[in-house]
C-alpha cells in the first residue's frame, strides 16, 4: 500500500510557533516589569498626560509608577477648551463654562496631588475675572507644584478660553479701563511669585502691559532666551525708555517678537533696541513702531514692516514728522552688521556698502522714512 504523505500545515501569521507557555515567554514575550524601576518611568515619559492616567489604571504596581513627580512636567490647561470660535475665544454657554472650570480645577489637584515637577506651563485665564479669582488660583497651584525648573511659560492673562456670550449691555469705557487695570496688577502680583521659584525660566510668551513695575519683574528672569510678548490694549502706549531697559537687562535673550501698537497720540514716538546677545527679532505684527537707534551686533534675522492705518496728514505735518525719523536703511548699516536675513529675504555680503534692488523693495515695505514712503498712509 502507497506510504499516506504527512501533511504539512502552513506556517501561523507572524513566524508564531508551537510550544509550552515557558518557552514562549523565553523566546518572545518581553517582561517590561523586570525593567528597573527607572527604566519604565522613561518609557511612560512618552505618554500624553491622558494616556499616563489611563496607564494607572492597569495595575497597583503601574498605579504607583505614575505618581511619579518626573512624569507629570507639563501643565497645559490650555488644552482644557474646545470648539474655538472669532479670534480664539469660545463661545459657549454658562453651563459650559461651569463645567470648564471643573475640569480645571480636577486637573490641578491632579497634578498637585502627585507633586508635578513641571517644565512647561500653559494657561489662559482673565485675571480680571473677579468671580472666579483665577489669580489666587494659580497662586494656589504654584505653591502646590515644584516649579524649580520650569522652562517654558506660556501665559494668556487676559482671557479665559470658555467664556460665556456677555447677555448685558457693553461696558464704558470706564469699566473696561478699571478691568484692564485689575488684570495687570494680578500679572503682576503672578510675576512677583513666579520670580523666585522660577529662576531659570527660559522661554515665555504672554501678553505684555509695558510698565515700569511689569519690566522690571520681567527682567528678573535673567535665563530667557526666547521671549514674546504681545500686545495688551490698543489705548496702551509704550514708553520708549521702558521697550530700551527690557532688551538690555535680558544678558541671554537670543529671540524677541514683539507685537506693539502704537496709538495715534504717539505717533511721533521712536524707539530704540540695544542687546548684545539678540540673533532673532520680529516687529512684522507691530503698528507704528518706529526705530531711532538699533544696536544689536549679533543680530542675523529681522523681521520688520510698516502698517497702513488709513491716518492721513497734509504735507507740511508729514515732513515735519517723517523728518524725525532716520532710514532703516542707516540704522542697519550702523548698528546691525552681523545681519544676514531680512524679512526673508537674503542679503549680500556687500549690503552695507549698497542696496541691491531686492533689498531696496524690501526696505519700501519695512521703512517709514522720506526715502521710501512715497504716501502717507499710516
Amino acid at each position: 500500500m502507497p506510504r499516506k504523505r504527512k501533511r504539512v500545515r502552513p506556517a501561523r501569521a507572524g513566524g508564531a510557533q508551537r510550544g509550552t507557555g515557558r518557552e514562549l515567554a523565553g523566546r518572545q514575550l518581553f517582561l517590561f516589569n523586570a525593567l528597573p524601576p527607572e527604566c519604565q518611568v522613561y518609557c511612560f515619559s512618552f505618554l500624553s498626560d491622558v494616556e499616563k492616567c489611563r496607564v494607572a489604571l492597569v495595575c497597583q504596581g503601574w498605579s504607583q509608577l505614575m505618581r511619579t513627580s518626573r512624569l507629570w512636567q507639563q501643565a497645559d490647561f490650555a488644552c482644557l477648551g474646545t470648539f474655538w470660535g472669532w479670534e480664539g475665544a469660545l463661545l459657549s454657554g454658562a453651563r459650559d463654562h461651569e463645567r470648564w472650570k471643573e475640569r480645571v480645577e480636577n486637573y490641578a489637584y491632579h497634578l498637585m496631588s502627585r507633586g508635578a515637577s513641571l517644565l512647561v506651563l500653559r494657561a489662559s485665564f482673565d485675571l480680571g475675572d473677579e468671580q472666579t479669582n483665577w489669580t489666587q488660583f494659580l497662586l494656589r497651584f504654584l505653591e502646590g507644584v515644584n516649579c524649580r525648573d520650569l522652562e517654558e511659560l506660556e501665559l494668556n492673562w487676559t482671557l479665559n478660553p470658555l467664556e460665556p456670550l456677555p447677555t448685558n449691555r457693553q461696558p464704558s469705557m470706564t469699566q473696561v479701563g478699571m478691568t484692564k487695570a485689575g488684570q495687570v496688577t494680578n500679572f503682576q502680583t503672578l510675576l512677583e511669585r513666579l520670580g523666585p521659584v522660577s529662576p531659570g525660566l527660559r522661554q515665555a510668551s504672554l501678553p505684555f502691559d509695558w510698565s515700569e513695575r511689569s519690566v522690571q519683574l520681567l527682567t528678573g528672569f535673567q535665563q530667557l532666551k526666547c521671549l514674546e510678548l504681545k500686545n495688551f490694549w490698543v489705548f496702551k502706549g509704550v514708553c520708549p525708555s521702558s521697550m530700551h531697559r527690557l532688551t538690555r537687562a535680558l544678558p541671554n535673550l537670543k529671540r524677541l517678537i514683539l507685537q506693539v501698537l502704537i496709538p495715534v497720540r504717539d505717533l511721533e514716538v521712536t524707539y530704540t533696541l540695544e542687546s548684545t546677545s539678540l540673533e532673532f527679532l520680529d516687529v512684522s505684527q507691530s503698528r507704528g513702531l518706529v526705530f531711532n537707534l538699533l544696536n544689536l551686533p549679533q543680530l542675523k534675522e529681522l523681521k520688520i514692516r510698516k502698517t497702513i492705518r488709513g491716518i492721513v496728514l497734509n504735507t507740511q505735518t508729514q515732513l515735519d514728522i517723517q523728518s524725525r525719523w532716520p532710514c532703516l536703511y542707516t540704522l542697519l548699516q550702523e548698528g546691525v552688521p552681523n545681519l544676514r536675513t531680512l524679512n526673508h529675504h537674503q542679503l549680500l555680503p556687500s549690503w552695507q556698502r549698497e542696496a541691491d534692488g531686492d533689498l531696496a523693495e524690501v526696505l519700501a515695505q519695512a521703512c517709514y522714512c522720506i526715502q521710501h514712503s512715497d504716501t502717507w498712509l499710516l
